[in-house]
């Protein structure tokens, strides 16, 4: 069992949500198609952040959802993205009570417990791209002599750059420094994912906005747990940190699984923003 860290939620300043915004960007420019993903011309998005170069664009946003990857030189490091989904659509598959988990695939997490199981769904899906996505990290890696690797997504592609973050961490060297960022996440794995996640991956930010209710499914009692790193809009200007190994064990009254502690008293559009003024869920 998990047990919470008794550290003070702290209120983060307006300098520490600014940096957020080139991450927030990254998680936008997902749901485009790869056609204007190429050469970095999706709008608004890839405007906010004209020095990213994209290497590889795919998916098809239907069976495998859109990814890119390309390299930051501003943050000197690998950038992997993943689209998200319809959220009335991701909802409906998260509260079904037939939802499983399996193990992790030994072939792509080498070395991982047994006890570990993420969401069947999530597994496939992250499985049908992982090997061409680390090809191209990997050569990026290389090409650039960076040093780290960050991963970004919204809503079902929070749950797959999760998932990167561990994929990311048994699979490079040691010395590349795993950082991810999501955005309205639900739970991917159960407790013991959690666990491992959170003894390999220190720099990571799993963004709830204000009564998301996408980030409190699947539910506790099938199994399934948070890893650490919440970070959560309370209201417009009023932003928090809740510390702890695991969030949803969580005393304090502004963090997610206080103020929406089920789906009854959420708000299903807050998944869709603003985070911190920009919107998620669509290629605009």
């Amino acid at each position: 069992m998990r047990e919470a860290d008794a550290s003070v939620v702290t209120q983060m300043s307006s300098a520490q949500l600014a940096n957020l915004a080139p991450y927030t960007e990254f998680a936008r420019a997902a749901y485009c198609p790869p056609t204007t993903i190429t050469g970095w011309k999706c709008g608004q998005a890839c405007e906010a952040v004209p020095e990213f170069e994209v290497s590889l664009a795919g998916g098809n946003d239907d069976s495998v959802q859109y990814y890119y990857v390309g390299y930051w030189p501003t943050e000197k490091t690998v950038v992997v993205a993943h689209e998200g989904t319809d959220p009335t659509k991701l909802l409906a598959d998260l509260t079904d009570a037939n939802i499983f988990m399996e193990r992790l695939d030994p072939m792509l997490f080498p070395g991982v417990d047994s006890s570990v199981e993420l969401h069947s769904g999530f597994a496939n899906e992250h499985a049908s791209t992982a090997s061409i996505i680390l090809k191209e990290v990997k050569s990026l890696i290389s090409q650039h002599n960076a040093k780290s690797v960050t991963l970004v997504g919204h809503s079902l592609g929070g749950a797959l750059a999760e998932i990167d973050c561990v994929f990311m961490a048994l699979n490079l060297p040691s010395s590349i420094a795993i950082k991810g960022v999501t955005y309205g996440t639900p739970r991917v794995g159960n407790s013991a994912w959690a666990t491992l996640f959170d003894s390999l991956i220190s720099d990571f930010q799993r963004i709830n906005n204000k009564k998301d209710i996408v980030p409190v499914v699947p539910w506790r009692f099938m199994g399934f747990s948070h890893v650490h790193g919440e970070v959560h809009i309370v209201s417009d200007g009023n932003t928090v940190q809740c510390p702890g190994e695991c969030d949803d064990d969580a005393t304090d009254a502004r963090c997610t699984i206080k103020s929406v502690p089920d789906i009854f008293v959420g708000n299903l559009l807050d998944h869709l923003g603003p985070y911190q003024g920009i919107y998620l869920g669509t290629c605009s």
